[in-house]
């Protein structure tokens, strides 16, 4: 064998009991299990390490993840490394870098700078899904990438390649290019679509083109993966919206971060999760992901409402520079409450500047609107208007506007999955980027007792592998791939921090993925054993 764990409690991804037990690797698989009370020989190996005290898990699965240029970027790519994920899922929310031509990949890398930087150090020399996925094969002196990442057909880089950002029904011709599109995608190798109906300028599609794009998923095997139109104000209407839509097109259905937020949705989550029970007893193929904390991070221009975002960058910029327009925008964004904000009026205490684009304005950084507007003795939506037009509309935020009692409710959902929304840009991030799983188990397994340590791993590990269709990977099964976390139930936790938001967790000594050492005592080896995972069919993926 190449590697024996000798005595290390498994948890084995399945909600299970753990056990003691001696594994043993080989080949990049698990290749023998010997339980405590096995009686024979002990399985030897070229290396031994004795994991007394530790447990071992299948790797997390990141069902949410905004790595997309970092996988290239970073061969280290620590925050999600050490914490244990040994696969993300990416191309989420509906926006991201394939399929593109030239007109699309360029607005694109300006749509979306605020959550992977402006991409000057990316060679974008793909245009389709499998291209990208290459890519990432032949990352790094084509040596791999840190992790294992799967990939999501953006639906609304679909309809800025097709449509444009034009607020409009698309043509039945336009609609036969965004399904060929999709479809090439998904026979590339992506595992389904993703939508940010808050976004622009997937947010203009309407329910039928959505439900006929859904069609095509579906008959790939593929799911369907939507930022739905509201987490505030319409929040239970656009879960519903979703819930239907997947129901006409016969899809599965995953909910993107699937929170209750601002003052409206306050202990609200038992109406979410009802209307989620009744449509899985009536057969519904739905899962959901959330991460452990109550803030939610995004771009500040998302929250301005849709009309500004129209016709792409460039033409929001000019509206942001118009007076007039300009005051028609605060109108909606202060006291209507804008679509990109939910439904619900601003309030600029909420909005914590996480991240700028141009260096100058790093004193935005770390402080609300309001507080930048108080010291600068202006309205705070002037200050916000600044900041969009001298960033370049690249600056990122934190929008502080969860609630606790509803995180820790919809985590307990039986089809609940662990997914960290984590964007890696900007000089404070969100510290669920590098936080988010052994943030579960520290805080909320053995803090406050929210979930067993078990029942939780399976929620990080073998329930994303099975909305994934892996056939060999999230339990701890002879056979299966050899992508595992060993971590000390005991001092397990979350580094990263509001203040420091780039500090690696504790307690997680060991990441393997295929057998291969990426995390060892503790610190990032050089291993680069990260690859595409494609779909090739609607029985599973392979990488």
């Amino acid at each position: 064998m190449d590697t024996v764990f000798r005595n290390v409690r498994v948890i084995d991804g399945s909600g299970g009991p753990s056990y003691r037990a001696d594994v043993a690797l080989d080949g990049g698989r698990i290749a023998g299990i010997g339980r405590e009370t096995d009686a024979g020989p002990r399985p030897g190996a070229a290396r031994v390490v004795d994991a007394d005290g530790l447990a071992l898990s299948p790797g997390f699965i990141d069902m949410h993840a905004h790595s997309d240029l970092a996988l290239l970027r970073d061969p280290a790519h620590e925050a999600k490394a050490a914490q244990g994920v040994t696969l993300e899922v990416i191309g989420q929310d509906g926006l991201s870098y394939a399929p593109v031509d030239d007109r699309t990949l360029a607005e694109i890398r300006r749509a979306i700078t605020g959550w992977n930087g402006g991409g000057r150090d990316i060679d974008f020399s793909w245009r389709t899904v499998g291209g990208y996925l290459d890519a990432l094969d032949r990352a790094h002196g084509g040596r791999g990438i840190a992790v294992n990442a799967a990939y999501l057909v953006p639906q609304g880089t679909v309809r800025m390649a097709a449509v444009g950002w034009d607020d409009r029904d698309a043509t039945p011709a336009e609609l036969d290019r965004m399904k060929r599109l999709v479809a090439e995608g998904l026979e590339q190798g992506a595992v389904g679509m993703s939508s940010g109906l808050t976004y622009t300028p997937g947010m203009y599609a309407k329910d039928a083109e959505l439900t006929e794009l859904c069609r095509v998923v579906a008959a790939y095997g593929g799911y369907y993966c939507p930022h739905h139109r509201s987490y505030g104000a319409g929040a239970l209407d656009a879960y519903r919206e979703m819930v239907e839509l997947a129901r006409t097109a016969d899809c599965s259905l995953h909910l993107a971060h699937a929170t209750m937020n601002f003052g409206v949705n306050r202990g609200r989550a038992g109406d979410l999760l009802a209307l989620l029970d009744r449509a899985l007893a009536d057969g519904a193929d739905i899962s959901l992901d959330t991460y452990p904390y109550t803030p939610g991070s995004t771009t500040l221009v998302a929250l301005l409402p849709s009309w500004a975002n129209e016709g792409g960058p460039d033409a929001t910029l000019a509206r942001l520079k118009d007076a007039a327009t300009a005051g028609r925008i605060r109108h909606h964004i202060e006291e209507l409450g804008s679509d990109g904000c939910h439904g619900v009026p601003v309030e600029w205490d909420t909005i914590e500047i996480s991240g700028v684009s141009e260096p100058a304005l790093g004193g935005f950084v770390g402080r609300t609107v309001q507080e930048s507007a108080d010291l600068r003795g202006e309205a705070p939506w002037d200050t916000a208007r600044r900041l969009l037009v001298d960033d370049r509309l690249g600056s990122t935020i934190l929008h502080h506007v969860g609630h606790e009692e509803n995180v820790r409710a919809i985590m307990r959902h039986r089809v609940h999955t662990g997914g960290s929304d984590g964007i890696l840009q900007g000089a404070k991030p969100h510290p669920r980027a590098y936080g988010t799983f052994p943030h579960y188990l520290g805080r909320y397994v053995r803090e406050l007792g929210i979930l067993s340590l078990e029942e939780c791993i399976a929620h990080l590990t073998s329930r994303p592998a099975a909305r994934l269709r892996l056939p060999d990977r999230g339990l701890v099964r002879e056979g299966y791939r050899a992508d595992l976390v060993l971590f000390d139930p005991a001092t397990v936790a979350a580094g990263s921090t509001y203040d420091e938001p780039r500090t690696l967790p504790a307690g997680i000594p060991h990441v393997l993925i295929a057998g291969r050492f990426v995390i060892e005592d503790g610190r990032r080896t050089d291993v680069l054993a990260g690859r595409a995972v494609r779909r090739t069919g609607a029985q599973g993926c392979t990488p």
